[in-house]
């Protein structure tokens, strides 16, 4: 609790985790000189520039998505985003199906269309927020290591799939660091996906974690119904 109570108050820092126990050092062995004399702001300002960082980090948002980011009230975020409007920050604009007050970073992009994949941790703020995951993707999502395992739908460590612009599957991973491979428990389709499609870039985006972990080889269970497809 003192430790806490020292890095809520800036006197001791985070100097990186172990497993997910924070490591703590005094500022001046984490920080450079140059941040270190950085004024600081006040409380006001502070939020102001945490919402503007996750309104950024999110692109288009509701007011309680964007207060969500930073943890930030989402009271006292919607009196400060107007704010941002009229500072150049965010725009309001109407997303159909939203009902909350919407807004959109200034430096957001549209694309024509999007050519990406990635797996996501339940960490990553794209299904962190359960309500948001859902509107933009119609993708429910909660974390299972929490979840008895006779209650478990899809596996014990799972991670949604994004390929180009959808959350196309669900895939149960585990690192066994002793035979060097990563094995692919289960692996999930999302309703109306183009499985050979999406079974071929995830393959893909699996080999690249592969060898981000050290690891060999990706080894497939045949367990649900894209494993066939990897």
């Amino acid at each position: 609790m003192a430790l806490e109570y020292l890095f809520l108050g800036g006197q001791i820092a985070a100097a990186g985790r172990q497993n997910f126990m924070r490591l703590y050092d005094v500022p001046e062995r984490v920080f450079e000189a140059d941040v270190l004399e950085t004024p600081g702001l006040d409380e006001h300002d502070a939020q102001l520039e945490l919402l503007a960082l996750g309104a950024q980090a999110l692109g288009v948002g509701t007011d309680s998505d964007i207060a969500d980011y930073y943890r930030i009230k989402v009271t006292q975020a919607r009196t400060l985003l107007p704010e941002l409007v009229a500072r150049g920050d965010l725009e309001r604009v109407e997303v159909p199906g939203w009902r909350e007050a919407t807004y959109v970073h200034r430096d957001a992009v549209l694309p024509r269309r999007i050519e990406a994949q990635a797996l996501f941790t339940p960490f990553d703020p794209v299904v962190w927020r359960r309500e948001r995951a859902v509107r933009l993707f119609g993708f429910e999502y909660k974390i299972s290591i929490y979840t008895p395992k006779a209650q478990r739908a899809h596996g014990y460590y799972v991670l949604p799939f994004l390929h180009n612009d959808r959350l196309v599957a669900r895939v149960d991973l585990k690192a066994d660091r002793q035979a060097k491979q990563l094995l692919v428990r289960g692996a999930f389709a999302e309703a109306d996906v183009d499985r050979a499609s999406a079974g071929a870039a995830l393959l893909d985006e699996l080999e690249t974690m592969a060898g981000w972990l050290g690891l060999d080889e990706v080894v497939i269970e045949p367990n649900g119904d894209l494993a066939p497809f990897l």
